[in-house]
């Protein structure tokens, strides 16, 4: 029955899924993920926060609205893979100007169809993320287990989807001036700051504390990314360096750099959280958010004794750390995309309390 199928995937466990091609042809090998989001399929694929990962899509149909010009997250979209149930070639929307495939072809992303993606999910659910091998249906078991086993995933992700130089987008209206750490910031967030009024100064992943105070910010933002939070210690340490000279706000993988920087430790999640359906407490408030989340690493609860960080927000899920703050350094961050807007406006307090540490110097 498998003759019939043009693409699999051979995870390295042995598990084998027979599907249909689309997108890119060529072979690929990447950490395996699931997103239960119900739509946004664009942002995923072009938020770099995917880099080198293959996403399957627990929503069965996905391509029928097409890929719209100005919903990009990034320029050069560089997820590893796209797996889904059903994909619809044909899109129907007066704002589509290319076909989801077109896209991940232009891309070099290659994409199956035809999966079982709820017995893919569960297993992911069950034995965690792993490495996969995306390739020709001809391909034997014996082939691509030796092809996985001798593949090491890469880490240098941060510095292959920041910027090279700085980039500056202004803000309507310019009331603040924030230098933002570009370590695979998304667009929605650019847009999101300058929307408030926010020229927003984008520099690389890598730039020294003495560069970026020369910029003259009066925020500063740390934006979410791919990978390990460890594999970036240059950015650590320009945000060591920083604390508590400007008002400090991370989201996702910046949310880690604060947390390390303070001395805290993280540590990789089984399957990670991707989806626009996750519900935070907000330990202030006590009120509950429904939550857009992309990562696979988390803060360790524990390590943030002594470090003056203080927990503000908690994952109902599964008890992970969520947000932190040290209100001495006017500094606080958020595991979470308060810019995504899955509540949809659960979250845009966030931005008004940067703003206000701005403006006042002190929380909302």
């Amino acid at each position: 029955m498998a003759a019939e199928f043009n693409k699999k995937i051979i995870l390295e466990d042995g598990q084998e899924y027979y599907g249909y091609g689309f997108g890119d042809e060529g072979e690929r090998i990447c950490e395996i993920v699931f997103n239960t989001s119900m739509v946004g399929y664009q942002e995923i694929l072009s938020d770099p926060s995917y880099t080198d990962q293959a996403v399957v899509m627990t929503y069965p149909l996905i391509g029928n609205y097409g890929m719209a010009d100005d919903d990009y997250e990034t320029a050069r979209p560089s997820m590893g893979a796209l797996i889904v149930r059903e994909y619809n070639d044909n899109p129907w929307n007066f704002r589509s100007t290319a076909s989801l495939g077109q896209v991940m072809k232009r891309y070099h992303i290659p994409g199956v169809h035809g999966i079982d993606t709820r017995k893919l999910s569960r297993s992911i659910r069950d034995m965690g993320s792993r490495k996969a091998f995306i390739t020709d249906a001809s391909t034997s078991l014996l082939k691509g287990l030796k092809t996985l086993e001798g593949y090491r995933m890469q880490t240098d992700q941060v510095s292959r989807v920041s910027c090279r130089k700085i980039q500056v987008f202004p803000g309507e209206g310019e009331r603040h001036h924030v230098v933002a750490i570009d370590c695979g910031i998304k667009q929605g967030i650019v847009r999101h700051l300058n929307r408030r009024g926010c020229k927003v100064t984008v520099v690389p992943w890598n730039i020294s504390a003495k560069d970026l105070e020369q910029l003259n910010p009066e925020g500063i933002f740390i934006s979410n990314g791919p990978g390990d939070p460890e594999s970036v210690p240059e950015t650590v340490k320009t945000v060591k360096e920083v604390l508590g000279r400007y008002p400090v706000f991370g989201i996702c993988l910046g949310h880690q750099i604060i947390s390390l920087a303070y001395g805290a430790r993280t540590y990789k999640l089984k399957f990670g959280h991707r989806g626009g359906n996750h519900p935070v407490k907000n330990l202030e408030t006590g009120k509950i958010e429904i939550t857009s989340q992309n990562h696979s690493f988390a803060v360790d609860m524990d390590s943030l004794a002594g470090t003056g960080l203080v927990p503000t927000h908690l994952n109902l899920l599964d008890g992970t750390v969520e947000g932190v703050k040290c209100r001495r350094d006017r500094v606080f961050s958020v595991q979470y995309h308060p810019e995504s807007a899955p509540g949809p406006q659960d979250s845009t307090y966030l931005f008004e309390q940067f703003f206000n540490m701005m403006e006042e110097g002190d929380y909302a």
